[in-house]
C-alpha cells in the first residue's frame, strides 16, 4: 500500500470499526451505553441525543430510522464521507490533501447549526427532529 494511502485507509478503518461496534451492539437495549448527562438531569435533549440509535440504524441501513433519530448526524456522516472520498481520491492520485482550514466564521456557523437543531428538537413544533 503506498504511504499516501496510509492516513485515509486507517481513518476509514476506525469509522468503520465504530460503526461496526454501534451496529452491533444495539443502542436501543439499555445497558450498553452511557446515558446522556443533559437529558438525564433536565430533560432536554442536546444535539447528540439519539445519535448512538442514528449510528445504529445507519450501519443497517436503514435511513428513515437513522433520520428520526437524529437527522444532524446523518447529513454529518454524508459530509464527512464526502471529505473522506476526496481526501482519499486525491492521495491516491498523489495530489496535496491538507483538509479544510475552518475559519472562525465557519465555527460560529456551526455552532448557531448546533444551538438552532438543539432549540428547535426541545419546542413542541419540532418534536419531529427528537428522538
Amino acid at each position: 500500500m503506498p504511504r499516501r494511502l496510509r492516513a485515509p485507509l486507517g481513518t476509514l478503518t476506525a469509522a468503520l470499526a465504530a460503526f461496526g461496534y454501534v451496529g452491533a451492539v444495539d443502542p436501543n437495549q439499555p445497558g450498553h451505553y452511557p446515558v446522556c448527562p443533559l437529558r438525564h438531569l433536565t430533560g432536554v435533549l442536546c444535539p447528540a441525543c439519539g445519535g448512538l440509535r442514528s449510528a445504529h440504524a445507519l450501519a443497517h441501513a436503514d435511513l428513515a430510522t437513522a433520520l428520526a433519530a437524529n437527522a444532524l448526524l446523518v447529513a454529518a456522516c454524508a459530509a464527512g464521507a464526502a471529505f473522506w472520498a476526496v481526501w482519499a481520491g486525491r492521495a491516491a492520485r498523489g495530489l496535496r490533501t491538507a483538509g479544510p482550514r475552518p475559519r472562525a466564521v465557519h465555527w460560529w456557523a456551526l455552532g448557531g447549526l448546533l444551538l438552532v437543531f438543539t432549540t428547535v428538537r426541545n419546542l413542541p413544533f419540532g418534536s419531529g427532529l427528537a428522538p
